[in-house]
């Protein structure tokens, strides 16, 4: 009994000194509430605070409602009609999350301007002269038209798993009743998707929050970057925590909003004889426009932006030092491939502690982990600075012990960088994990317990060999994730290190979006494959 309670407590212990330490940077954000106003901040405030304010919900109300338009109804004619190229097209409206916005941004950029193939083709094939303005699209809706194009996945992977899974009942009582398919769509299929709707923009909104390449590249003025400005242009820190912690509690509303929307509507099934829908057969001209609607968007979200990149790589190639990429690549991969693998190992321990723990406000403790995904990246920078700048002048004294003359050592290494990573993306590694402890139960774990096993043997010995999957597929999705940021890597990276996003984001910036085809390309390959297995496994997993 006490070495029972010993490795349970050891667990508890373990877990809860994870969640303290992925939750305590945030806390400094919070805290730069009460610091004292500057010049800086009175004139934000004064002047400029709320333009942000204005920007930054445009571009969330109107990337969301475009989003949810496409999204859905992709999601409808693939759950529930049958046409032409719909098995490949199932899988491929998935790939532009494989883009990274703001490569799309500076793709689409290159494709549309004066010297682009659109108008010189109108120039020198049609001999059309056009105003370059109509085709300008470095302003709000040209971002909406971006972070729509390429987040619009989120809304349709999410909406399109839920309708394939509901009962083929619903829409037969429907048809009984006599609804037409505008009105079974309108009164049936969007009420019950409803709570996956907003699931899948709220992480539209989010990820439109955390950007920063897009808006950056575009001259768009938002909270991320006023806190680029403030603290690179200024050098002022504490104006930097006072705009963070204005997103924070904007994030905030924006999730009180989404629980309120979601409200206590819950839809089930009566029965456990549940029939998946049957897929309906279009012919003739309604066959020919969801093949055409369908590939349309599929085509402007990532076939255009991957041949003009395609394009750009050709022009360049050779251009560019191979030894460069390659360092950029090594990069990527050592910060991505760290940070998923302690990602993993503390969502392991979390997990298991919140699947063995006793009592549901104790069980409530894991949520606070996945809190990180819901800050923007640019916060979590801040937050991490300041309490490493902290960690740094707490340990000074042991520096001058060991010899080190520089008061800041952890604040400009690669640990930082990596910290901020595990804030970051600890939720997609937890909820990978969570899933995959779900799916094994606590069966297996309990006989192995009552055969005189201990806690950590069970965890070894039983649970992680049962765990393979969702630990893989965690580490993937983290991996993917890391190798695409762009705003805490820009903050936070040593001097003169540079991964695929941050030097693709950098020859953008630099009006090189040629030189930028070649790491830009690197990403979508290896995140296009990881969405091409992810789909495959969840089309062979039972449901």
């Amino acid at each position: 009994m006490k070495r029972l309670m010993l490795n349970v407590n050891s667990w508890t212990i373990s877990a809860c000194f994870i969640i303290i330490l992925l939750f305590l940077p945030n806390l400094t954000i919070l805290k730069g509430v009460f610091v004292p106003s500057n010049e800086n901040w009175d004139h934000l405030k004064n002047f400029v605070l709320q333009d942000y304010i204005q920007t930054s919900v445009l571009l969330v109300v109107f990337t969301a409602f475009f989003s949810i338009v496409i999204g859905l109804s992709l999601a409808w004619l693939i759950a529930q009609y049958q046409f032409p190229l719909r098995n490949f097209l199932k899988w491929a409206l998935i790939l532009p999350l494989a883009i990274p916005p703001f490569i799309g941004a500076y793709t689409y950029h290159g494709i549309v301007n004066y010297t682009g193939v659109i108008q010189k083709t109108l120039r020198n094939e049609f001999d059309i002269a056009v105003n370059p303005s109509f085709f300008d699209i470095m302003n709000i809706p040209g971002a909406i038209f971006i972070y729509t194009l390429f987040l619009y996945p989120y809304v349709y992977t999410i909406t399109r798993i839920f309708l394939s899974n509901q009962s083929a009942s619903l829409i037969e009582s429907a048809k009984i009743l006599g609804k037409g398919p505008w009105q079974i769509f309108f009164q049936i299929v969007i009420p019950i998707s409803r709570v996956a709707i907003i699931g899948g923009s709220s992480l539209v909104v989010l990820e439109v929050l955390n950007d920063y390449g897009v808006v950056k590249y575009f001259g768009i003025q938002t909270f991320s970057t006023a806190i680029f400005q403030t603290w690179f242009g200024f050098g002022d820190i504490e104006t930097s925590i006072k705009l963070s912690a204005s997103l924070m509690g904007f994030v905030i509303l924006i999730l009180v909003f989404e629980k309120l929307l979601r409200g206590k509507k819950q839809f089930s099934f009566a029965s456990t004889k549940v029939k998946p829908l049957p897929l309906i057969k279009l012919v003739g001209l309604k066959a020919l426009f969801a093949t055409s609607y369908v590939s349309v968007i599929f085509c402007f979200a990532f076939l255009i932006p991957v041949a003009q990149l395609v394009s750009w790589f050709i022009l360049t190639f050779g251009k560019i030092p191979i030894d460069e990429f390659f360092l950029h690549i090594k990069n990527s991969v050592l910060v991505a491939g760290i940070s998923a693998t302690i990602i993993i190992f503390c969502a392991l321990i979390v997990g298991n502690f919140s699947r063995i723990v006793k009592g549901k406000y104790v069980k409530l403790l894991p949520k606070v982990t996945v809190l990180g995904y819901s800050i923007p990246g640019a916060v979590i920078a801040v937050a991490v600075v300041t309490s490493f700048i902290a960690l740094d002048r707490f340990l000074s004294p042991l520096y001058s012990a060991m010899g080190i003359d520089s008061k800041l050592v952890l604040s400009v290494s690669i640990v930082m960088l990596i910290t901020a990573y595990i804030i970051r993306f600890f939720a997609i590694g937890y909820n990978a994990i969570e899933s995959g402890y779900d799916k094994i139960g606590v069966d297996f774990s309990h006989a192995s317990r009552m055969l005189g096993a201990g806690l950590i043997k069970t965890f070894v010995k039983v649970d992680l060999p049962m765990m393979k999957g969702a630990i893989i597929s965690g580490f993937i999705l983290v991996f993917i994730d890391i190798m695409k940021e762009i705003p805490l890597t820009l903050i936070l990276r040593p001097f003169n290190f540079d991964t695929l996003a941050t030097k693709a984001f950098q020859y953008a910036s630099d009006e090189r979006v040629m030189a930028a085809s070649q790491a830009s390309l690197f990403i979508i390959t290896i995140s296009a494959i990881a969405i091409f297995v992810f789909h495959y496994l969840l089309e062979k997993e039972p449901r």
